[in-house]
């Protein structure tokens, strides 16, 4: 049976993934509000340590789990504060097993996708671009520093709804 934060935080990720899926954004103003009441539900239902040791736990393991794949222009800004606003509600062990979770579905949903579409190749062309000088250093070719050419984008996922099932499925585990 989910607690009461675990019901409300499944309300906020549901909202998060129709909000993506309609909009391809997640409002800032729903992760905050999550945060918000995180923080508030973690003050009232546990020992005076709760915020720090969980509410602030859970956040820096949310983000830091997604923040890498942000900066490699993977997924959007929205994906990785709604990742820490889960982690706020869960804390950072449930977090990391949300997190891995959400990869997986997030993964399956972007081949999925690029396969109904057919921009399969152009994906394998973008990730060969990526890798290419990565694998020529490691056999050790010298390489002179090249700025990388920017890949055209072969379409974007609404990570909100990994995140959602992620944190539905792995809150639904906990529970059996």
């Amino acid at each position: 049976m989910l607690n009461a934060i675990e019901v409300i935080l499944i309300c906020l990720v549901t909202q998060a993934a129709l909000t993506d899926l309609a909009m391809r954004k997640i409002p800032n103003v729903l992760v905050l509000s999550g945060l918000l009441l995180a923080l508030l539900l973690h003050l009232l239902s546990g020992p005076p340590w709760a915020p720090l040791s969980q509410w602030l736990a859970g956040i820096l393991a949310g983000f830091f789990l997604f923040l890498p794949l942000y900066l490699l222009r993977g997924m959007a800004a929205g994906d990785v504060k709604l990742m820490a606003m889960v982690g706020g509600f869960t804390g950072p062990w449930l977090a990391l097993h949300i997190a891995a979770l959400s990869y997986l579905i997030g993964g399956v949903m972007a081949l999925l996708m690029l396969l109904a579409s057919g921009r399969w190749r152009d994906s394998a062309r973008n990730l060969w671009q990526i890798c290419k000088p990565l694998l020529l250093r490691l056999l050790g070719v010298p390489l002179q520093p090249v700025p990388l050419a920017p890949a055209a984008s072969v379409g974007s996922i609404p990570y909100g709804v990994a995140i959602a099932l992620g944190t539905a499925g792995m809150l639904a585990w906990t529970h059996h």
